[in-house]
């Protein structure tokens, strides 16, 4: 009996925590919809007016980034692949 009992808790806990791991995996989600959203705002702002956008230069920080992956050869080509794979669809 206690066994049984003690399957049926085990059991409880995982579904518990997947129910917990699948709402963060949303929130996270979620999350990176928004800022994924808020990018180009922001790149069409600094474009209009020149000024940055809560303080973040996005345009500066983008150059940046591009200029870092450009300047790291093969490595850099490789960091931008595994990037590229994270905005793209796997279907």
């Amino acid at each position: 009996m206690v066994s049984s009992f003690n399957n049926w808790v085990l059991i409880k806990n995982y579904i518990d925590m997947k129910n917990v791991f699948n709402m963060v995996n949303d929130f996270v989600k979620g999350l990176a919809g928004v800022f994924m959203g808020i990018i180009p705002l922001a790149i069409l702002w600094f474009v209009l007016t020149g000024t940055s956008v809560l303080g973040f230069d996005v345009v500066g920080n983008l150059t940046s980034l591009i200029g870092s992956l450009a300047n790291g050869g093969f490595i850099g080509l490789v960091v931008l692949v595994i990037l590229a794979s994270f905005f793209t669809d796997g279907k």
